[in-house]
Parts: C-alpha cells; sequence; structure tokens
C-alpha cells in the first residue's frame, strides 16, 4: 500500500484560494455604486435570462460574479432564509447585515472543508435605509470574508483596474444620471497588452443595470432600468467629433454608393413615421385590431358560422 502524498494545511488553502480566484476573474466585472436616492449595480451582461444582479427583499438587493449555477443556489438559499424570517417575525428584521452573515458562513463552511470544491463566486449583498448614511453595502468573498463597502466597490474580472477608475472619478451624492455614466465608463475602461489605458463603450443592449431607489412609493424598492430607460440616462456616448469616421462624399451612401437622400427629405420620412415606429417599438396596432382602441371598447365579434 502506498503512502498518500502529505500537502500542508497552508498549501492546501493556497491552493483552493488561487483556484476560487481564478474562476471569479475569468467573468466580467460588477460595479456597485451608492448615489444620492439608492444604490446602483451595473454589470456587462450580454444575456438576458441569466441574471446577476437580482432582488432579496423589499429594501436588500444580491449582485454576484462567478459560476452562475452556484451563486443562483446561494441566491435562492437568501430569499428562502428573508421570507422565513419575515414571515415568522417582522419584515423589519428581514437586515442586510444578518443575510451577510448567513452567506459567509456558507461561503466559509464550503472553503474550508476538504470534501468539496469551494464556491467561484464573489458576492454583494445591499440594503437601503431612509437616508444615505443608513445605506449597507457588504462584498463577499469565495472564503467568507466579509468587507463593508462605502461609495462604490468593484467584483470579478479586472476589478483593479475598474476600481482605480472609479477611485479618480467618483464622488458622494451623485446622481443617477451621473453614477450611471460613471459606472458604465469604469467597465469600459481596461488595460491593453503594453499597460496603456483603452476605453470602449458597451452597448445598452449588454447592459444589465438594477437600482434599489428609496424614492419609490411601493415597499418594494427594487427596479430594474430596460435599455430604452438606459438611452434616456445615458444620453449620447459617442466621442469627440475627431473620433468620429469622416463622412461620405456628398450625395452618396456609406453601402453601395448610391445617391444618399437629402436632410429634408429624411425630416420628411421621420415625421410621417408614426411615433412608436420611431421609438423603435414597431408600427403601432391598427385600429381595427381589437388592441389599439381605447379602454373599455369592446372586443371585436366574429360573424356566426355557416
Amino acid at each position: 500500500m502506498s503512502m498518500p502524498f502529505y500537502v500542508s494545511p497552508e498549501q492546501l488553502m493556497k491552493d483552493r484560494a488561487d483556484f476560487a480566484r481564478k474562476g471569479i476573474a475569468r467573468g466580467r466585472s460588477v460595479v456597485a455604486v451608492q448615489y444620492a436616492h439608492g444604490i446602483l449595480f451595473v454589470s456587462e451582461n450580454p444575456s438576458q435570462a441569466l441574471h446577476k444582479v437580482s432582488e432579496i427583499y423589499d429594501r436588500i438587493a444580491f449582485a454576484a460574479v462567478g459560476r452562475y449555477n452556484e451563486f443562483e443556489n446561494l441566491r435562492i438559499a437568501g430569499v428562502r432564509l428573508a421570507d422565513m424570517r419575515g414571515y415568522a417575525y417582522d419584515r423589519r428584521d428581514v437586515t442586510g447585515r444578518g443575510l451577510a452573515n448567513a452567506y459567509a458562513q456558507t461561503l466559509g463552511t464550503i472553503f474550508s472543508s476538504g470534501g468539496e470544491k469551494p464556491y467561484e463566486v464573489e458576492i454583494f449583498v445591499a440594503e437601503i435605509g431612509d437616508v444615505a448614511d443608513d445605506d449597507q453595502l457588504y462584498r463577499l468573498t469565495y472564503d467568507g470574508q466579509v468587507a463593508d463597502e462605502h461609495g462604490y466597490a468593484v467584483m470579478g474580472g479586472a476589478a483593479d483596474v475598474v476600481a482605480s477608475y472609479l477611485a479618480e472619478r467618483y464622488s458622494p451624492g451623485l446622481e443617477l444620471a451621473d453614477a450611471l455614466a460613471l459606472a458604465v465608463g469604469a467597465l469600459g475602461h481596461s488595460a491593453d497588452e503594453k499597460g496603456a489605458s483603452e476605453d470602449r463603450v458597451i452597448a445598452t443592449d449588454d447592459l444589465e443595470v438594477a437600482v434599489l431607489d428609496r424614492t419609490r412609493t411601493q415597499p418594494r424598492k427594487f427596479l430594474r432600468l430596460r435599455p430604452a430607460r438606459l438611452e434616456q440616462l445615458l444620453g449620447d456616448r459617442g466621442g469627440s467629433a475627431a473620433d468620429q469616421p469622416a463622412p461620405d462624399a456628398p450625395g452618396t451612401s456609406e453601402a453601395d454608393g448610391s445617391p444618399a437622400a437629402s436632410d429634408a427629405e429624411v425630416s420628411a420620412v421621420e415625421e410621417s413615421q408614426e411615433p412608436a415606429e420611431r421609438d423603435g417599438l414597431g408600427p403601432a396596432p391598427a385600429p381595427g385590431d381589437g388592441l389599439a382602441g381605447p379602454p373599455g371598447d369592446e372586443p371585436p365579434v366574429a360573424p356566426p358560422l355557416g
């Protein structure tokens, strides 16, 4: 019988930590920014079904990076814990600090046990209060460590580069539009192979954005921001005129060299379109299809058969 290889506890923990860190770094970053009326979460996530940011309870939100199946299990466990505690006691007894402690115990137990691999996840647990000073933002790492963040926080991906961008430009009390522009700019800020800074513009369809907004009248303060709303808040994010491509010669189009429409013709076409069509929502329903009539109209009745 051969003797098993001996590995010191220090080396074992180091190997498990390196394994978890590498898995987390392969994902895209998530940014949390405190603004004047709550907490903003922004992530580059092209998927419309697999969310990194979710609601846990009335004033509590959850964000994560890493393996989706692992942090989704943690999210579901947090929702169940919050619901049971709020039902058994009182809704005010469900706090972000309590959930952060529960997550820390779970992650710490999994990391220190030798029977299974550590979770490749990092987590944000955020709770908003009645005023900005009562807002809480906790960051939990793969080994169960908890950090109380203030102002902003970044996890996953190139977290160091994104955090340095935020550190240079963040100021307390930002409005939502300013905080969103700052977070999106930080996610698009990266370093090339030579170490030089390189910025890119992230399309609104590739952004997952949610807020905990204390100004909402509903008890539930969590709200997702859809692409249409993001375009309104972000506005024109294009570069300067020098960065834009040179315009084509007058009278030709970019695609095939055919004569291009004049500004007057373009304006006439835009004015002739319905508002819903210009906004990218498709043509408005026809008046007679039973969908565009005012509330209370009876739907059309089919003629009798035979």
